[in-house]
């Protein structure tokens, strides 16, 4: 309907204009209104045309309304206030939104076209070096559900997981490892401060064990002989004191990785890999339980691997867009936007995790995605600008990049943090609250707004719970169709298309508009990027659903005709539930 005013509009101003011998460019918008007693729908297309062609907005909105081409779906339309144009949409054209739903099933509402072209949304990508806590679970429900947004409104997607699987934290996490195996085999070795303390790295050690038994084994001595203190940090000390006691810490701990690798050898890279394969599973089976789904997984060292980081400063390097100073290769990208220009190879000939990262996003761009999106933590807003810039430097466009931030969480229950050892992982909250509680409840706020996540609240079957409140719409119209079974009674949906005019109280106007709005709202979510817009959309469908439910009879026994339309209308709404619901990834329960 908003698509049917928007033409017949964009009719009115062009003979309007033509009349006048004038022209104008305003941007033609129709929104549905607050108030019913203003009609469906508005526009201010009069009051933006006032200046450009010098009369007052109301006398434009009688000439718009002169112009506006006949229309059956159309009762009334009415001039407002300084010059707004209100449409009162005729009750069969309402009604009708009933038999597109149950004609277009899953399909209502989606545009499965891909016109819009090609995009690859990268989300999620947590280092491979523990669990996934909760700040991750955010990223991964907003990231899956926009591309299912993108996907369900003309874009054909493509869903990456970028895996850091190469650069110093991997090394910590085969050194941690190490260090609990060799405790593990009665070494007194004590856990680097910096490294990765947590039960997880136990659980790796104890099958290094049982797969290798003492293969990886040496004495503490040989392991400590010569290395730095790994210091201590006291309870009171100062912000000089703890940054000078972190560096020495550290220190230790790459010494502690050399002698690793020294003494080792081979048997290294099997305990790194061994390590990396062990989280790697546990983050594939957390985002399996969260309904996540991945088109690749794309290793970052498999890319250094196949020389394609060396074929990228290759290519960067004949557009003139590095230098060498100090003994590093350096990108030009202050030129571009950065705050200042970033090093791709250190002095000592290690390529700069910026490097990697850059090389993998013009691997991207090369495997044929034109746009790309990419799904961040809010402590990477700095970083935004120097990979937009090199790819700005590269293609000479600057809007092939679109980052996306997830603003952090914090739980009712406490905080987390990912070096302490004891923090609380995604797959802890989706066993505790549920996929459906977790993943909906990290949608029902804007990505770029702090989300405090009540697990209580996620809990809770009640109605003050969001997803137990839209979820119980659902299951009690499935209980009101197994009621009308149980009767033996029928309903007769070929015949419910003739008795939609049945359909004329406030609860199921207010009902019908919801079901009318979903395709709308479906754009502009994907359009802005905002899946808590169709979460607002499913709380307040949910509630025209209950407010309908606890005043009106739906088997109505006397009167067949009442009785078929008012069941249509509760099936075209379990439809669009479940098409809401399917797209935030979060079922649509026949009983509960």
């Amino acid at each position: 309907m908003k698509q049917h005013l928007h033409e017949l509009l964009a009719t009115a101003l062009a003979r309007l204009l033509a009349d006048a011998d004038a022209s104008a460019a305003p941007t033609l918008q129709v929104d549905a209104t607050k108030d019913a007693r203003f009609g469906d729908f508005q526009t201010n297309l009069a009051l933006q045309l006032a200046k450009p062609l010098g009369q007052p907005p109301r006398a434009l909105a009688q000439q718009l309304v002169e112009r506006l081409p006949q229309s059956a779906q159309v009762a009334k339309v009415e001039i407002a206030g300084p010059g707004f144009i209100n449409f009162f949409v005729a009750a069969d054209a309402i009604q009708s939104v009933i038999t597109r739903v149950l004609a277009q099933g899953e399909k209502y509402g989606r545009d499965d076209s891909g016109s819009k072209g090609r995009i690859m949304v990268e989300f999620v990508s947590a280092n491979p070096t523990g669990p996934m806590h909760v700040g991750h679970g955010r990223g991964a429900a907003y990231g899956d559900t926009i591309s299912n947004l993108l996907a369900a409104t003309g874009w054909t997607v493509w869903r990456e997981y970028y895996i850091n699987d190469a650069g110093r934290q991997v090394d910590v996490l085969a050194t941690s490892v190490w260090t609990r195996y060799l405790q593990a085999r009665g070494q007194a070795i004590p856990i680097a401060h910096r490294g990765y303390p947590a039960d997880y790295i136990k659980t790796s050690a104890e099958k290094l064990i049982h797969e290798h038994g003492d293969a990886f084994l040496h004495p503490a001595a040989s392991v400590l002989d010569g290395l730095p203190a790994d210091a201590d940090t006291p309870d009171h000390a100062s912000d000089a004191e703890k940054a000078d006691i972190k560096a020495q810490q550290e220190r230790y701990l790459d010494a502690l990785i050399a002698r690793a690798k020294a003494l080792l050898g081979d048997g290294y890279q099997t305990i790194q890999q061994a390590a990396l394969k062990d989280q790697l599973a546990v983050i594939r089976k957390t985002l399996s339980d969260f309904n996540v789904r991945f088109d690749q997984w794309s290793s970052e060292r498999a890319l250094v691997d196949s020389g394609f980081v060396q074929k990228a400063l290759a290519r960067l390097t004949e557009k003139g867009l590095t230098y060498e100073k100090d003994g590093a290769l350096w990108m030009r990208t202050e030129a571009f936007g950065d705050e200042k220009d970033r090093v791709l190879i250190k002095a000592d000939g290690a390529a700069t995790y910026y490097c990697n990262d850059l090389a993998y996003h013009i691997d991207k761009l090369d495997r044929g995605w034109p746009l790309l999106m990419d799904v961040w933590g809010a402590d990477h807003h700095g970083y935004i600008a120097r990979v937009r810039a090199a790819i700005e430097a590269l293609t000479e466009r600057k809007d092939a990049l679109n980052v996306q931030l997830i603003q952090f969480v914090t739980l009712s229950s406490g905080r987390m943090g990912k070096r302490s050892g004891n923090f609380v992982t995604l797959q802890d909250l989706i066993d505790d609250a549920g996929t459906d509680a977790t993943r909906f409840f990290y949608l029902t706020r804007s990505h770029d707004q702090h989300l405090e996540f009540d697990i209580d609240l996620a809990r809770s079957q009640s109605n003050d719970n969001p997803v137990y409140y839209v979820q119980y719409a659902h299951a009690r119209i499935c209980r009101v169709f197994q009621q009308l079974s149980e009767k033996g009674g029928q309903w007769e949906a070929s015949a419910a298309a003739q008795a939609l005019h049945r359909l004329d109280t406030e609860h199921e106007k207010a009902l019908l508009t919801q079901l009318a709005r979903y395709p709308e709202v479906l754009q502009r979510a994907a359009n802005a990027y905002t899946p808590h817009t169709l979460v607002f959309f499913m709380k307040d469908l949910a509630e025209a659903l209950h407010s309908y439910y606890n005043v009106h009879r739906f088997l109505v026994d006397e009167d067949l005709e009442l009785q078929n339309a008012r069941l249509a209308l509760i099936s075209a709404t379990a439809q669009v539930i479940r098409n809401g619901l399917g797209i935030l990834g979060v079922s649509a329960p026949e009983q509960m």
